[in-house]
Formats: structure tokens, sequence, C-alpha cells
């Protein structure tokens, strides 16, 4: 919850806009200041105060506890110019919000902290534990010294402008990514990957206290740090057991439970015939650790108490690389979506053609490894970026327009397995993009179909072409001509013309919202082929569709419910 502060009419006015824009999400605070402040300083994760940011200083003093359990603030000025992360900038979340709130009421967000300053990823913003000398390091990167990055354990992280992996001792300082129960030195900053899963059995009534012990001895007779357990694994028969509901939460972690069939198919070293008995599976502890794969580094013991009540084994999960597949949209940077450009930060990898690179090379975070290559080299591209992802990187491969409509999505899918997570990313589609400047082309049943026969035989294409002909569909031709073929466009546009009039309006644009953009609005009749070329869309339209004012518009219904004017 954001609690939200004001105590002059003008931050009233900019206060009831936020809270009418989130009301799920904020919480407006009334009375006297200081009352106000303390109350939502207490009760909310996220405070926006409309007052001087000397005066918040003053007030939050006496209040403040810790960088990681103080909430969030941001301050915005009487004028409402500025919006000022002011406190718990990373852990409080305060510069997503000062960036939030000012896209809302059109303020310049002001973040102060360094590293996103500089636009450096700080390391307690990375989702993941950071233990150590986190303000050395990161003052390191600010400052360019040589900083290595270990990794014990795979995972995605975001590009890190770091100088390569290594012990650190020839470097100075270090980030280690690693799930071992290891102490930072006073250079070193440890990242605790979430890899480690604990499966648990026990018995009815077993107390927390008992299923807690086990586990910590069982982690560190291992070496293995507590915060990388990402979750307790049980049987669905103990999903209940309020033993395991509270060890988990007090391990901070979920409590996942499975079939027992499914635990009773998972091959165990040290399967018994009590829990077949009991609930199904001669496994619980093994077979829920092992269920998702994984290495057996602690296999099934007993709690010390007698009689025992649990048992818990230990399975490490290998980081799971991450593959998004990035539509960066028809060319211009403000057609670019805020999800695209999150991806793109996030990614230590880019792949992606040249050109298309070039376009967002300013937008990638320091350190960002970047591999590209020239035209026709789609599937190379997909191989590439899958690789590197299976490797337990974080990948981006972009694509122009949407990476799903003729691009970069189909050939990486055919190459993806279940080891990676995948994200698909959409963007704006050169149809849309040309749709918008032509008018409303498309706004009845519409087909995309590229004319290259590169990869597909022009019988099926024309095949096709003549099926959207005879259903009256509005038709957007991708790829339409280039010097080396130059007769599939007249060919398609035959076809179209044995179903509809010489006057259907057709829409003709070439490099939409780009600098260079052009459109013209024609006739199926009177369309030059010689005007379209591999950077053109041309949509053409169906039976309905009319010239108005200049603009291609395609009804809604199939029928105009009156005559335009």
């Amino acid at each position: 919850m954001i609690g939200l502060i004001s105590v002059t009419a003008a931050g009233a006015v900019a206060r009831d806009r936020l809270a009418a824009a989130w009301p799920e999400r904020t919480r407006v605070y009334e009375g006297p200041a200081g009352d106000a402040v303390r109350a939502a300083f207490a009760e909310c994760a996220q405070v926006v105060c409309f007052l001087a940011t000397g005066a918040v200083v003053r007030l939050l003093a006496p209040l403040l506890g810790g960088k990681t359990s103080d909430p969030g603030v941001v301050c915005v000025d009487e004028g409402g110019r500025f919006a000022v992360s002011l406190l718990g900038g990373h852990g409080g979340g305060a510069n997503e919000l000062a960036r939030e709130v000012g896209a809302l009421l059109g303020a310049e967000p002001v973040v102060t902290t360094a590293t996103d300053a500089v636009d450096l990823p700080g390391l307690d913003t990375l989702g993941l534990p950071a233990e150590g000398a986190v303000a050395a390091v990161s003052r390191a990167l600010l400052d360019g010294e040589p900083v290595a990055l270990r990794t014990e354990v795979a995972w995605p992280l975001p590009a890190l402008p770091v100088t390569g992996a290594g012990s650190g001792q020839e470097h100075g300082y270090t980030v280690t990514v690693t799930d071992r129960a290891v102490e930072p030195g006073p250079r070193d900053v440890l990242l605790r990957p979430p890899t480690l899963v604990v499966g648990v059995g026990a018995s009815r009534g077993a107390p927390a206290d008992e299923v807690l012990a086990l586990i910590r001895d069982a982690l560190a007779e291992a070496g293995l740090s507590a915060r990388s357990v990402a979750e307790l694994a049980t049987v669905d028969a103990k999903s209940r057991e309020p033993g395991l509901l509270a060890a988990a939460e007090r391990l901070g972690v979920p409590l996942v439970t499975h079939p027992a069939g499914e635990l009773a198919r998972v091959e165990v070293p040290n399967p018994s015939a009590a829990p077949l008995a009991a609930v199904g599976t001669p496994s619980v502890a093994e077979a829920a650790a092992l269920l998702g794969g994984g290495e057996l580094l602690v296999p099934k013991r007993k709690s010390a108490a007698s009689p025992a009540m649990a048992t818990c084994a230990v399975v490490r999960r290998p980081g799971r690389g991450r593959l998004a597949v990035v539509g960066l949209g028809p060319g211009a940077r403000d057609l670019l979506t805020p999800r695209a450009r999150a991806e793109l930060r996030r990614a230590s990898v880019l792949v992606g053609l040249d050109q298309y690179v070039d376009q967002i090379r300013d937008l990638l975070r320091p350190g960002t490894r970047v591999l590209e290559s020239g035209l026709g080299a789609e599937e190379e591209r997909a191989r590439t970026a899958v690789a590197e992802a299976r490797a337990g990187r974080a990948v981006a491969l972009i694509g122009s327009g949407d990476a799903g409509v003729y691009a970069m999505a189909s050939p990486a899918l055919a190459e993806a397995t279940r080891d990676i997570d995948v994200v698909g990313v959409p963007g704006v589609t050169a149809a849309l993009a040309a749709g918008a400047i032509l008018g409303a082309p498309l706004g009845h049943d519409h087909v995309s179909i590229s004319l290259s026969d590169l990869h597909t035989p022009w019988e099926v294409i024309e095949r096709r072409v003549r099926a959207a002909a005879e259903a009256d569909l509005v038709v957007t031709f991708y790829n339409p001509r280039s010097r080396g073929r130059d007769w599939q466009l007249p060919k398609a546009l035959a076809v179209l013309t044995g179903h509809r009039e010489p006057g259907t309006p057709v829409g003709v644009v070439r490099n939409a919202s780009r600098a260079d953009e052009s459109s013209r609005l024609t006739t199926l009749g009177e369309l030059d082929p010689a005007w379209v070329d591999m950077m053109t869309v041309v949509t053409v339209g169906n039976t309905a569709t009319r010239e108005i004012a200049g603009r291609m518009v395609t009804p809604r219904g199939y029928r105009w419910q009156e005559e335009p004017r």
C-alpha cells in the first residue's frame, strides 16, 4: 500500500490524482502532517508526501530503522515539478515509484542513488539476497575499478560491468553467485540464488521447531546457505500440516506440495515402506526435492528427536537461463514498449540483426554482451540465443515489429527446450503501424500475408491470397517486393482484382514511424508496384472499405450503418 500525505490545496489536488489513478494501491492520510507521516510510515510499504523535502526529513528522522525495513518515500514539491526519491530508493522501491509518480503527474523524477544515476544495476536490486560489502563493491563499480564476477551456480543476472571471472585476488573486489555457506570478505559481495529445494516429510503433529532444526542442521553440515532455499516440498497429504506450514513461513519460502502418484514415480536412493503405507509413496523428502530435477546434495535424514517426526533431503536445481524474445516495434523510439525497454535492460546478452541492434544500443546497460549478425542469419541467431540461455544467462533476442510476426520468435521457440524460461514481449507490428497512418483499414476481419517465397513456395502463397480474396478479407502484404523478387506483388494483386472492384482503396506505407516515413492512398486499379519495396507495407481493403476525408476506413460492421457524408 502507498500512503498519500498532503497539507496544502495544491498538494491535495495532486494527491487525489494519484488516488484516482491507483485506487487499489493507495490510502489517503488526513490530519496534521506529523501524525499522518508517522501513521503511513508504520502501515505502508511506500509513502508519497506532497511536502518540502526538508520538512519530511525532520518528520522521518525519529522513525528510521534501517534500509531493509524502512518504506520507500517520495516527495513531490508544491508546484508538482519534481518527484524526489528521498528514502529507500532500492529496498523500498522509491526510485521506481518516483518514476511512476512523475509519469502520472508530469513531474521530473529525481533519483540520486549513485548506481541509478549512472545506469548501473544496484547489487541489492538484482532480485537475490546480497551479503557483504555491497556499498564498497558498488563504489568500485562506479569508479571503474576491477571487479571479478564468480558464478559458482549459473543464474540469469542482468549485465554487470565486471572484468571477468577469477578468484578475485587479482582484482581486489568480487561478486560471487553462490549457495554455499561462506562468509564474504571485506571486498566481497555474495549473491544468493534460490537454487536449493528442501524436501520434507513429517508425521502428524511434527513440531515446527523440530522441522526447522533438522533443515538447518542438514544445510550446515552440507555447507549450504539457508538464504538460497527456494521452497520446502512435500506430498499433498501434508499440505495442511501445521509444523510444515510454520517452518516454511519462518524460512520465508513457500510450501509446495505434489501428488503421491507423482512422487512414487521418482527414483530415489532411500525408499521406505513406511511412507508408502501412510501416504502412498515410498519416498516423500527425497522424491519431493528431486521431482523438478537437480543434484541430490543431502540424502534423506531424520530429525534428532526421539522418536523422529521429520525427514528432509536437499537438492540443488540448476539455474534456468532466461530468453526474452523482444519486439522493437516499427522503428520509432516512442513505439518501443516499456516492457521491451525493461527486458533490454534486464539482459546480460543481446542477440540481434546488426541494424536493429543499432536502434537500441543506447538503451543497453554497461557490460551487456552484444552478439550481432547480418541479414539472412535468422536461424543462426535463434540457435545462438538459445545456447546462451542454456548456459544460464539472461538473453534478449530482438526483432522488428512484433517478434512473433514474421520475426525471431518462431525460429527461437523451435530451438528452445524446457530447460530454459522463455518470455515473449509483444511489439507494434508493421500492419498496425501502417494502419494507424492510413486511418482504420483493419476495422473488420483482416489477414497478413508475406509475399516472400524464400521460406514458403509461391503456390502456397497464391492459394492463401486467393482464399483471402474469396473471403473478402482486408489483406496486408508484408515483404511485397524487392529487386530480385518483383513479380509476386502483381500476381497477388491480379488475384484480388478478380474479386474486388478497381476502385477498392489500397494503402501504401513505407518506413512506418521512421524519419523518412511516406504513405499514399490509392486504389487497386491505380496501384503501381514500382512504388513498393521491402520497407513497404501494402494494405488492400475489402468490398466495404471506403476512403473518407483522405483516410482509409473499413467499417466495424460489414455494412455501413448510414452512408458517410
